[in-house]
């Protein structure tokens, strides 16, 4: 599974660091002596830290945040749309119903797949073939209904539940730049190598105090990423899949 080797590696790499510093501060100790004047670089390395690591929590948990309620507008969507066809001639609904089944089907096999981007782009084509289809025969129902208002109903209907697919798939791609991403690894590493070489100043290093901020860091960036990519780590919004799976249910 790849969300646990995510933190393995997070933890590791801010252990080497530390190991670092405190052979780094063996070295200076045994060539001149004690080293003073760090507290001005500790200070900033760690405030620039925390305003990093405030930045990217917020945005991830908005994200997080947005894409459920994506999940819970597509599903409203589907559901308006499904009933609104109830509005055409009994001829034609038939078809529609059918299709509006496949429909849904695509939708919930695209994410289903996690991060199989060759078969997520398979269902989106899917997807997209469905839509043409609905959108003719609702279009021919229309012109064959007794009363015109029924595109009224119907065709701003079809299009919020064509529309969202868009839009939750943009979602699905927004994160943060990849220089902001390396910044944070970056100052986590720096971080982690001035904790060592403090630590590194005592006659006995406590390992404790080296594990405890290891742990505490990795375990907040791993959960920092997962809420970034919620469809393939331990922190998903897969629990929002079943509204979509009820609307589904409901079509019968």
């Amino acid at each position: 599974m790849l969300a646990p080797l995510v933190w393995v590696a997070l933890l590791g790499s801010m252990l080497l660091a530390m190991k670092a510093g405190m052979r780094l501060r063996a070295r200076h100790r045994a060539a001149s002596g004690e080293s003073t004047g760090f507290a001005g670089v500790h200070g900033a390395a760690f405030a620039l830290m925390g305003l990093m690591i405030a930045f990217t929590f917020s945005g991830a948990a908005s994200r997080f945040d947005h894409r459920r309620d994506l999940i819970v507008e597509e599903a409203n969507d589907i559901g308006t749309a499904y009933l609104r066809i109830g509005l055409l001639p009994e001829a034609a609904r038939g078809p529609l119903q059918v299709k509006f089944r496949e429909y849904a089907d695509s939708r919930l096999q695209t994410y289903r797949v996690g991060a199989d981007f060759v078969r997520i782009k398979q269902h989106l084509q899917q997807t997209a073939e469905l839509q043409g289809q609905i959108w003719k025969l609702a279009l021919d129902a229309i012109h064959n209904a007794p009363s015109p208002p029924v595109a009224a109903q119907i065709v701003p209907a079809l299009n919020e539940m064509f529309d969202i697919v868009t839009t939750r798939t943009a979602a699905v791609q927004m994160h943060p730049p990849a220089v902001v991403w390396m910044m944070l690894g970056g100052l986590t590493l720096v971080c982690a190598f001035l904790v060592g070489y403090d630590l590194a100043s005592g006659m006995r290093r406590n390992w404790l105090h080296v594990l405890t901020f290891a742990l505490l860091f990795s375990l907040t960036l791993y959960v920092i990423i997962d809420m970034e990519y919620p469809r393939v780590g331990l922190i998903r919004v897969t629990a929002m899949d079943r509204l979509l799976e009820d609307v589904r249910d409901s079509m019968r």
